[in-house]
């Protein structure tokens, strides 16, 4: 099996190329992303806990889902077939805005991403992969917000810079 190739962009999100996905966190590149946030009527945020066997990251809290668009993919539907991938299920994707981030991870791999954010709305119990997932939770939004600040290391470092971003976007749009 080939290593799953990440697509390099400039600031402006225009491809400019493509890279193994460990040598461009290897080598800091910038490269476009997604993340999805999933909420239920109750306004509450799906959260999933990383698999205990990741490379970078186990078992810390994250968005619902997040990862890598493919070559001719768009941000939707990358969001939904990794969303139908991690967590089993599948529900209408919307793009909110997007950004760039730069976050370092303490193995030496860092995350430099044009992340593309998305909402979605479900309220069942996913069925999820566990070669991805160890566990999922539904968290008030300002529940979250506030856990951040007091348990700041059961967090993935990338979601609580895009879980910032994602409650100030809420604010300012009255999502």
């Amino acid at each position: 099996m080939t290593e799953e190739q990440v697509i390099l962009v400039n600031r402006n999100d225009q491809q400019i190329g493509t890279m193994p996905k460990l040598e461009a966190h290897e080598k800091a590149i910038l490269h476009r992303a997604f993340s999805v946030f999933v909420l239920n009527d109750n306004n509450e945020i799906m959260l999933q806990q990383r698999a205990h066997h990741k490379y970078h990251s186990p078992l810390l809290w994250t968005n619902t889902c997040c990862s890598h668009q493919r070559v001719g993919e768009s941000n939707i539907e990358a969001g939904a077939r990794r969303l139908e991938e991690e967590m089993g299920f599948k529900t209408e994707l919307k793009e909110l805005f997007h950004f760039i981030y730069k976050a370092p991870f303490d193995n030496g791999l860092t995350e430099h991403e044009l992340d593309h954010v998305m909402i979605g709305h479900y309220n069942e119990e996913p069925e999820i992969n566990t070669d991805e997932v160890e566990s999922w939770k539904w968290m008030a939004i300002d529940a979250v917000k506030l856990d951040i600040q007091s348990n700041p290391d059961i967090y993935t470092i990338w979601f609580k810079i895009i879980f910032d971003e994602f409650y100030h976007f809420l604010e300012e749009h009255k999502i």
